[in-house]
């Protein structure tokens, strides 16, 4: 069984910038949104996926990733509950690990989310300093609910302080 351990940070200023590697752009939508699990096609640069994940339970849960031919993967966007997310994923190195940085785009503009992937959920790791309030059991953050709820109809109030 594949297994995802990740944990998720809100993003404070551009210090991210400068260190970031690569850069993809991703459109993804969901095919299922259920609390059990989630299904979800995900065309990243010239490739696509579909991925199915379990509930999570702390920072971990089952997935399953699969690529699928980038025409498939349009025609089953077309198919998503709701509005398609797009985001840019910028790849930066820190003290050895590599962060996943998500900037939204369309209706989640605004909003800049790190994610780290983990051996196990108690792994020690080192925080970069452009690493905010860390937002890993908040599921206002889970990019299938951002789908429906964007950033930009709910964060109308105060961002949450580190």
């Amino acid at each position: 069984m594949g297994i995802e351990i990740e944990r998720k940070f809100l993003v404070t200023g551009d210090g991210w910038r400068q260190p970031a590697a690569a850069q993809t752009r991703f459109s993804q939508g969901y095919l299922s949104r259920e609390p059990a699990r989630t299904v979800r096609v995900r065309i990243a640069g010239e490739q696509a996926f579909l991925t199915i994940k379990g509930a999570t339970q702390g920072a971990t849960r089952a997935e399953f990733e699969y690529e699928i031919p980038l025409t498939d993967a349009q025609q089953l966007l077309a198919l998503s509950d709701g509005p398609v997310v797009e985001k840019i994923r910028h790849l930066c190195p820190h003290e050895g690990m590599t962060w996943e940085v998500d900037e939204f785009l369309g209706a989640n503009a605004g909003l800049v989310v790190a994610e780290i992937e983990l051996a196990a959920e108690g792994q020690v790791f080192a925080r970069p300093d452009w690493l905010g309030a860390e937002v890993t059991g908040d599921g206002r953050y889970v990019n299938a609910n951002l789908a429906v709820n964007p950033f930009t109809r709910w964060m109308a109030g105060p961002t949450p302080n580190p």
